[in-house]
């Protein structure tokens, strides 16, 4: 079995009398520990698709299941907790806390796991200078440019080790140093930790370090 199973999944929106297909009978297996793009144009499902694996979005029909557990058998309770425990997420609008530090968006996540203030602060600290975000700890996210910003999210996805990281474009507000390093980052986690990592992206520098490629066009795998 898979890790993630996507069979026959469709989401469609309504806009007065217009149905747009946002994923149109998307099928796709992904294996524990790969190291996926989901690439095409914008448009194309990407961050649909991410949305729904990731449960923050109910498909319109099909079966999503993940490391055995169908997400259409789950209440509500459960799927907050499936997320909490199993699911990473880097949102290209970062969705930091504007009220906490960048230290506290990160810690924030092991608190919801009930670790200890000791090994909260170990975890943050080792993660933050592994990421290069050791000198911007006590800042806010108002005080942080976007790349920063966008690694502070990074960092909140991969601090409790979940199974599977879902990032929806994780390079697109980094240079070329920052991108590599975490590029870098997130493979080792991938080959030493046996996180599965899915990701959207544009970026040539994420698509030649991706183990595989899955295009969308139009709702639909190509």
């Amino acid at each position: 079995m898979s890790q993630i199973e996507v069979k026959n999944l469709s989401k469609f929106f309504y806009q007065a009398e217009y149905e747009i297909k946002a994923l149109d009978n998307v099928t796709i297996n992904i294996e524990k520990a790969e190291f996926t793009a989901l690439v095409g144009p914008s448009g194309s499902g990407k961050t649909t698709l991410l949305n729904a694996i990731g449960a923050l979005d109910k498909p319109t029909s099909g079966e999503i299941t993940i490391n055995g557990t169908k997400l259409s058998e789950l209440n509500k309770n459960q799927i907050s907790d499936y997320r909490l425990h199993h699911i990473g997420f880097v949102f290209q609008a970062y969705n930091l806390i504007p009220v906490l530090t960048a230290f506290e968006n990160v810690e924030y996540v092991l608190q919801l796991q009930k670790f200890n203030k000791t090994d909260r602060r170990n975890k943050v600290d080792s993660l933050f200078k592994e990421i290069g975000l050791e000198n911007l700890s006590d800042r806010f996210p108002r005080e942080l440019s976007g790349g920063q910003q966008q690694r502070v999210a990074v960092a909140r996805a991969l601090i409790a080790q979940p199974d599977v990281v879902l990032a929806d474009e994780p390079t697109a507000n980094l240079d070329s140093e920052n991108s590599e390093k975490l590029l870098s980052l997130m493979e080792q986690l991938c080959e030493q930790k046996g996180i599965t990592f899915l990701f959207s992206t544009h970026d040539e520098r994420v698509m030649r370090r991706a183990k595989r490629l899955i295009k969308l066009q139009d709702g639909k795998i190509v």
